[in-house]
């Protein structure tokens, strides 16, 4: 018997077991360049049993209130008229120990920026999940499952699919009691590894974040006396540490 559980971005399936796989999928966030249409995503398996990784793949919307909404992707039979990602292939058997890699394909208009979920969720293969499994392999591999508590848990991966004619245009307004970036541009801006600190103890700092702004955001803090904000500014390639002090 199993169950799936979602918690905080996490697939996770409880199952009786005894070996058991270990997913990792590196990065959860990925970006396509403009000049790009694919990009290799590697899976890894540090666990003791084979792994068999369905990938899923939405798209996610947002309202003009800024509200994200995932929706599924538009099926289409012919191959010209596709309009979104996909995984090929969206079944990966990963050895214990081992990495299995699936190409992330975009097909479609690249007049704006979009956004992908991708799902990496662990089963206990079945007939109907398509895995390149005979019935005898799927059976020993529930059996090799028998005893205690296996956690298979899944990762889900924001996939960002910059346009084609990319463009960057970040606007800084750094005032007495607030700093803030904008984005003019119509790609994502990545503020990374956002430090808070006190400017007299390195030690008391709060834990580093990381932010997307998109186009047409902001993406702002309050300064505040003897602290200082450091911080990294991404635009596709183009890298610019920032201190600000408050």
């Amino acid at each position: 018997m199993k169950r799936l559980l979602a918690v905080f971005g996490f697939y996770v399936f409880t199952t009786s077991a005894h070996a058991a796989p270990n997913i990792n999928i590196g990065s959860v966030y990925d970006y396509l360049d403009g000049d790009k249409s694919t990009f290799l995503k590697r899976v890894f398996n540090g666990g003791d049993s084979t792994a068999f990784v369905k990938v899923n793949i939405l798209e996610i919307l947002y309202d003009a209130d800024g509200t994200a909404r995932e929706v599924p992707l538009k099926t289409q039979v012919d191959a010209d008229a596709r309009d979104g990602l996909m995984a090929s292939p969206a079944r990966l058997i990963v050895p214990a120990n081992g990495m299995q890699g699936t190409r992330l394909l975009f097909m479609g208009e690249r007049d704006r920026e979009r956004y992908f979920r991708v799902r990496f969720v662990p089963v206990v293969p079945e007939k109907e999940d398509e895995f390149a499994v005979s019935s005898e392999e799927r059976e020993d591999y529930k059996k090799n499952l028998s005893a205690g508590v296996t956690i298979l848990a899944g990762y889900g991966a924001v996939f960002f699919v910059r346009p084609k004619e990319t463009r960057f245009d970040s606007v800084i307004e750094n005032e007495a009691g607030n700093y803030l970036i904008r984005n003019n541009g119509n790609s994502v801006v990545i503020v990374d590894e956002f430090k808070d600190c006190a400017v007299k103890n390195d030690r008391d700092c709060l834990p580093a974040t990381k932010h997307h702004i998109l186009a047409g955001r902001t993406f702002q803090f309050e300064k505040q006396t003897g602290r200082e904000y450091r911080f990294t500014v991404i635009e596709g390639t183009a890298t610019k540490k920032l201190e600000v002090r408050g």
